[in-house]
């Protein structure tokens, strides 16, 4: 993969650090990077009632700053990534999280709701060029043929972000009020910002490619695929797993409280196919995509059974967290190959069609819950959904090994 960046006496003290087992320091700091900003986005699910009654909105209008959120995500990655691509990798990223840290903190004071949605929205524009820019750093300082292995143990910091970060900062915001949360997530987002200046080399861009290059990557179809792979492939969990509280609920008989246990097993199964999604990457991307993705059809699909026995639905839950999460490395990688050259712009674009795909996902499934199939077909719409993406993954595929015939 190309990438246009660092100095050989850089890259080779990295190579070295390397050699032990433990992830290089930068992949560190980008880890906690990450788990910062996973929590900003989606922190808010779990402190709606909260700020509702104190900013004397509806419920419904509280919940806009999730989709407020995810369309500065989609605004601010492919934008600030091409405005910023002669710019050193880790000014970059410190930059970024400046950005991160001043709307967390307007959001900590905000007086209104229109302020709020403000800073939602600014905190929003640092998150996908810095998974985007993150990701391709952290390919740079492990040696070749690491690079999943290195998105994952980034991405780690955004599941660490699910299982931990928001239960506790929801558990923070019901005890001392929403705006202690956001003052916890400003805290954090200083300390990615302390550790990505102590840890993460200076990767100066060399000949970066110019906006037409970076844009005119998008004509590449292999480059299409991929962000297909991502939007539909990713994309069809939400269907079902926005659901997966009414579903464990209504359907399978578990109590509220149990449900979130449920989604702490989740959780734990987005570490382990996170981490596993990029070993397997790294031995072949393509196979351990089409793989995975079939098992996440498989796994969406059998939830519409399982969803009827306890047992089987806790197992199940496990195994979707760990299908879902274990696409993402791959799909980033993927793309990022593609766009070999210049990776800066359709990186950020694929960030922002994994975003894409949540939303609509998330759309699809109330459709299907509102239609005469109801609550319990999610699931397996689900998993028609993710055989798009295996489809365009194996029409992908296909023209990798036409190409090199």
């Amino acid at each position: 993969m190309s990438t246009q960046l660092a100095e050989p006496a850089t890259r080779a003290a990295e190579t070295n650090r390397t050699s032990s087992r433990r992830p290089p320091a930068a992949l560190v700091a980008l880890m906690i990077g990450a788990f910062g900003i996973g929590m900003t986005e989606f922190i808010v699910a779990g402190l709606l009632p909260d700020i509702s009654s104190d900013l004397h909105v509806s419920l419904s209008a509280a919940g806009l700053l999730v989709s407020g959120y995810a369309a500065g995500v989609a605004v601010g990655a492919p934008l600030l990534t091409a405005l910023t691509g002669r710019l050193d990798r880790k000014h970059l990223l410190l930059g970024l999280m400046v950005i991160f840290i001043v709307g967390n903190l307007v959001g900590a004071i905000a007086p209104s709701y229109g302020v709020l949605m403000t800073a939602r929205v600014i905190a929003a524009f640092a998150h996908g060029t810095f998974f985007a820019v993150g990701s391709i750093v952290a390919t740079q300082v492990v040696p070749p043929g690491k690079g999943a292995a290195a998105i994952a143990t980034m991405f780690t910091g955004l599941t660490f972000a699910n299982v931990i970060g928001v239960p506790a900062g929801t558990v923070i915001g019901h005890q001392l009020g929403w705006r202690a949360t956001f003052w916890v997530i400003t805290a954090l987002g200083v300390l990615g910002a302390a550790l990505i200046a102590v840890l993460v080399p200076s990767l100066k861009v060399q000949d970066p490619p110019s906006l037409r290059q970076e844009v005119g990557v998008l004509r590449r179809p292999q480059v299409l695929l991929a962000l297909a792979m991502t939007l539909f492939g990713y994309g069809g969990i939400f269907v079902a797993f926005t659901y997966i509280a009414p579903i464990l609920e209504q359907i399978t008989g578990f109590s509220q409280s149990m449900v979130t246990v449920l989604l702490v097993l989740f959780g734990l199964g987005l570490f382990v196919g996170n981490t596993l999604g990029g070993k397997l990457a790294d031995r072949h991307v393509m196979r351990a995509l089409m793989g995975i993705l079939t098992a996440l059809a498989a796994v969406l699909a059998v939830l519409s059974v399982t969803a009827h026995n306890q047992v089987a639905a806790a197992v199940t839950v496990f195994l979707l967290g760990a299908a879902g999460f274990g696409t993402v490395p791959g799909l980033q990688l993927r793309v990022m190959d593609k766009a070999e050259g210049a990776p800066n712009v359709a990186s950020a674009l694929n960030i922002g069609a994994f975003n894409l795909g949540i939303a609509g996902g998330a759309f699809l499934g109330g459709v299907v819950v509102d239609s005469p199939l109801g609550l319990g077909a999610t699931p397996w719409v689900g998993a028609l959904v993710t055989l798009v993406g295996l489809a365009l993954a194996a029409v992908s595929a296909r023209m990798d090994r036409t190409r090199h015939a």
